[in-house]
């Protein structure tokens, strides 16, 4: 593996508690997809981990819920033929996943008046445009 996979900061995966399962990948690959187990699964217990912090966590299972088995986060891979690859591709998936699940919801919006100028200009094209399509009836041309 490159080295840590960083979720944010100075918080990342901790090898220690990822648990990865290998299988056969589906699909083409000629005799050797039939004896090498490139499929990569790799499972992260969210529910239970230390290595995030508890704000974070919380965020993460609300957000993932719908995802979660027993508070447990999977991720699989098997792009490549490499099971080293589809390592990789798994871990990177799984960060960017934690990454996207704990960060800070957005600052809402404050509302703000529409300028004066740009509802003006809106309903003078608005007039305008209501003028061409008048002129398209042909009423008056007989």
């Amino acid at each position: 593996m490159s080295g840590p996979h960083v979720i944010r900061g100075s918080v990342s995966l901790p090898e220690a508690e990822l648990m990865w399962r290998f299988s056969r990948s589906s699909g083409p690959g000629g005799q050797h997809v039939n004896t090498s187990d490139s499929q990569v699964e790799l499972r992260f217990d969210l529910a239970n981990t230390d290595a995030l912090p508890e704000v974070w966590k919380r965020r993460a299972l609300e957000r993932l819920a719908s995802r979660l088995v027993d508070g447990v986060i999977s991720v699989r891979a098997s792009e490549h033929r490499s099971q080293w690859r589809n390592r990789e591709m798994a871990a990177t998936r799984l960060a960017a996943l934690l990454a996207e699940a704990t960060a800070p919801p957005p600052k809402p919006r404050r509302a703000t008046k529409v300028p004066r100028g740009i509802n003006e200009r809106r309903l003078r094209n608005k007039k305008q445009r209501s003028e061409t399509k008048r002129g398209r009836s042909g009423q008056g041309w007989g």
